[in-house]
């Protein structure tokens, strides 16, 4: 008995290993239909459809290679991304969406497509090959593999950066839903807001429009702003968040201080708490909170995400609840508390003493 179960853990084992060694065929498959556009043209039809139907929704390929397909959409169907319906009559099977592939609807207003083209990009996988190197002798795996830091390479390489803005952008609308729609309680008394790092303001003009009473003030570099637009109810302020902080009852922060090491969130927390005042004010960080041994939704890809921040940022780092309160008590924030909401990132309500 002991024997079996030892000679069943090895091969479990074995089984393992070969999963991780070749878990990048799963990515590489849906990237390609994700290219293709395939959710997209299976939606298009309204019904499951068949190879052939598929490939003829290929922009310019008038020999599509439907062997080639077959194979990628067995595995798809697989990992449940594509549904298969064999038919008895022997008719060609039909492929269907499920409830992972309606998340790559390039025209659905919520959908993960852009992020994924971006986080598939040979230019954003290279720096994951420099991580052995990184543990040996330190410094940035971004910078080991292209010779100069993310933001920097994504200013001389314009459709890299059209690429990144993308799938930003598409990860930002569907945590600014879930953050509209369940937080409604922690916007109710705001009467000012400034949302830090704002970009060109998307983000604080969505929670203005859902909370009229809040008068917004988006905050970036001069020359981000720069491009914004008018947006009713909201003012655009250029300046630096590690020299100073317009003023208002609440800070927001959305996926900025995982860019940025302990000591820098620091700094930007103190200029947070000199913002609000002495009022009863408050920061509202949008980020992820990492547990390790969490059994929830999103709990693993937590730490995979802390993995991308080593891949592709200078100091970034998703953080533990532990983690977030020492940067939070040293930033003058000694109260706070962890809010879930229906996406990979947690509101993170901090008070001041």
């Amino acid at each position: 008995m002991e024997a079996n179960y030892e000679a069943e853990a090895e091969l479990r084992g074995q089984a393992d290993i070969w999963k991780y060694m070749l878990s990048f065929a799963d990515s590489m498959a849906l990237k390609c239909a994700v290219e293709l556009r395939i959710p997209d043209i299976i939606h298009s039809h309204a019904s499951p459809i068949t190879l052939s139907q598929i490939a003829s929704g290929f922009a310019d390929s008038p020999s599509p290679d439907l062997t080639y397909l077959e194979r990628i959409m067995r595995l798809l169907v697989r990992r449940n991304i594509f549904t298969a319906h064999h038919q008895s009559d022997g008719a060609e099977t039909l492929y269907g969406l499920t409830h992972s592939s309606r998340w790559l609807l390039r025209d659905s207003e919520l959908s993960l497509a852009p992020m994924f083209v971006l986080e598939t990009h040979p230019s954003l996988m290279a720096p994951w090959h420099c991580f052995s190197q990184c543990v040996k002798d330190g410094g940035i795996a971004f910078k080991k593999a292209h010779g100069r830091e993310i933001w920097e390479f994504a200013s001389h390489n314009p459709d890299f950066n059209t690429l990144f803005n993308d799938g930003m952008g598409c990860t930002a609308r569907i945590v600014l839903r879930a953050i509209v729609s369940e937080y409604k309680d922690g916007f109710d008394h705001v009467g000012s807001l400034v949302d830090v790092g704002g970009g060109i303001g998307g983000a604080i003009a969505e929670i203005v429009k859902s909370y009229p009473h809040i008068r917004g003030i988006n905050f970036d570099l001069p020359h981000v702003i720069a491009t914004a637009p008018v947006y009713p109810g909201v003012s655009h302020v250029g300046g630096d968040m590690f020299e100073g902080i317009p003023n208002a009852d609440a800070i927001f922060m959305k996926s900025i201080m995982h860019d940025w090491d302990d000591e820098n969130c620091v700094k930007i927390l103190r200029n947070c708490r000199k913002a609000i005042g002495e009022k009863n004010g408050k920061v509202i960080i949008v980020d992820i909170v990492v547990k390790s041994e969490g059994n929830e939704i999103f709990d693993e890809m937590g730490m995979v995400i802390d993995l991308l921040m080593l891949a592709h940022t200078t100091g970034g780092k998703e953080r533990t609840e532990k983690e977030w309160k020492k940067i939070l008590n040293d930033g003058g924030f000694t109260r706070y508390k962890i809010i879930k909401i229906q996406a990979i990132l947690s509101i993170i309500e901090a008070y001041p003493e």
